[in-house]
């Protein structure tokens, strides 16, 4: 919760969401889970605004911020999720793209990126829907009898929110459309002949909104019913939100989120810049029904914060991310080893779900404080590679790097950041510019009016600023090391793999 005059950070709580992990390269989470996580975090915070005396009735608004193409389809006369939800960064339809890149002349990749925006890849939803109607009998079957619901956890947020079966809004926003290849980024609507070429029934799709609108009204939550009737009237997806969260309202102003992935947006303004090195385009925001849509060009790293949980989770060799930042602060050198968890597949901008984790240059005194230091290194390399593309594509070179995201709380890792970009790194003393994104998005909504999105009416918030420490030729000393590394992590899997049956 936010103050919307000084965008000062009041109160909140958070939960983490369990992963699954079914079968080699497959991701899913419990709808239901997301959804009672959500109850809960609204209970919790109201109750700690009340410890503060600080009345729950001053919430004008509502906004939804998610991790994007994250797929569910749900039915909307139960209300119940027929499927787990199937993460962004699942694997399992590496076959499905590869039998729909069969009928596309040339296997073109790209066959549909001005159009979407998109390559043709695991990552996006609409690859990851046709696998549940292509594998999941009760989906298929609720699609016939006209039962079934496609959405973005946004969409499935925002439906249940509202009501679900008794009258829910079934409706996402232009942002998350745009990351489902479905989506006509120049028309803003659902495109017919992308939805004929993956088989899907547009009328199981919700209907698509701007960012900054009021879609619907709380109902009563299961316990206190806290911030029933309040209008739900922002909704972005995760990145979006935060490259509103910082202000980068300007063409070439730009962020990168460290979170479970990591994620650089570049603003382009009302203009949609294709790349020709490997990133897409995506929308950034429509601020408003009426409001012109602007664009952005986005590098993505599957695999960021996610790292700290393998470190914890698979191999024991940290308890939490601040053990990382301390097991890598003791250590000067990674000794010439590279570290590329590629789990997912590599995203921008080689776009090849092959490549799988590779550790290189090991040698025998390797010890858990060195991998807590390749881990940092890594994700700062992969942003290198992406900020290398984002240069090229907009023909000039970014000056600073605005920084978001739970990671950004690891100093060691934003010096690395800045030393092998040779840029400054800002990162903002509130970490949260995700749910402020969301949060400004529905204050500035028609019909709520309480956040001002002009940028002479924007508080200016205090930073911390890391400087480049070692000189560029070191620099590119290390990624072109770290370059041999990936090109070694390419070419592991196939589609033929044991990872690609049917669910049980």
């Amino acid at each position: 919760v936010f103050n919307a005059e000084t965008a000062e950070l009041l109160s909140h709580h958070q939960v983490e969401i369990k992963q699954e992990f079914p079968r080699e390269g497959w991701v899913e989470q419990d709808p239901m889970e997301i959804l009672n996580s959500v109850y809960e975090c609204v209970e919790r915070t109201c109750e700690k605004m009340n410890e503060l005396n600080i009345d729950i009735a001053n919430i004008r608004a509502i906004g939804v911020t998610n991790q994007r193409e994250t797929t569910v389809v749900w039915d909307k006369t139960t209300g119940e999720p027929l499927y787990n939800a199937i993460v962004w960064l699942d694997l399992r339809t590496q076959s499905t793209v590869e039998r729909l890149l069969k009928r596309i002349p040339g296997k073109n990749k790209t066959f549909s990126k001005f159009k979407t925006g998109l390559p043709l890849s695991t990552y996006f939803s609409a690859v990851k829907l046709r696998w549940l109607l292509d594998n999941v009998e009760e989906i298929r079957k609720a699609v016939e009898d006209r039962r079934a619901m496609f959405g973005t956890i946004d969409s499935w947020l925002i439906w249940s929110l509202t009501g679900g079966k008794n009258g829910g809004i079934h409706c996402t926003d232009v942002t998350n459309a745009s990351r489902t290849m479905l989506f006509n980024i120049h028309s803003l609507e659902w495109d017919p002949d992308l939805c004929k070429f993956f088989d899907i029934p547009m009328e199981i799709l919700p209907k698509v909104r701007s960012s900054s609108e009021i879609y619907g009204l709380m109902v009563c939550f299961p316990e206190s019913g806290a911030l029933t009737g309040v209008p739900i009237s922002g909704c972005l997806g995760d990145q979006h939100a935060a490259l509103v969260g910082q202000m980068c309202f300007q063409d070439g102003q730009a962020k990168n989120t460290y979170g479970t992935g990591c994620f650089l947006l570049c603003n382009t303004g009302q203009k949609s810049v294709f790349s020709e090195h490997g990133l897409i385009t995506t929308i950034a925001y429509k601020m408003g029904k009426d409001k012109p849509a602007f664009y952005a060009l986005e590098g993505s790293v599957a695999i960021a914060g996610a790292v700290v949980r393998w470190l914890r989770d698979n191999l024991g060799i940290a308890k939490s991310s601040q053990e990382v930042e301390k097991l890598a602060a003791e250590v000067g050198t990674s000794y010439g080893c590279y570290f590329v968890p590629a789990f997912s597949g590599l995203y921008a901008p080689y776009w090849e779900p092959s490549a799988r984790g590779v550790i290189t240059g090991t040698v025998a005194l390797q010890e858990k404080r060195r991998f807590s230091l390749k881990d940092l290194m890594k994700i700062s390399h992969m942003l290198y590679i992406i900020l290398d593309a984002m240069n090229k594509d907009c023909g000039i070179p970014l000056s600073q790097l605005q920084v978001d995201g739970g990671m950004t709380n690891n100093k060691i890792l934003m010096q690395l950041q800045s030393d092998i970009l040779c840029i400054p790194v800002v990162k903002p003393s509130m970490p949260e510019t995700t749910a402020l994104g969301a949060a400004m998005a529905a204050g500035a909504a028609e019909g709520v009016g309480v956040w001002s999105l002009n940028p002479g009416d924007l508080t200016a918030v205090t930073c911390e600023r890391f400087e480049p420490q070692i000189n560029p030729e070191e620099s590119e000393y290390r990624y072109a090391r770290w370059k041999q590394a990936v090109m070694k992590s390419m070419g592991w899997e196939t589609s033929d793999g044991p990872s690609n049956g049917k669910p049980k």
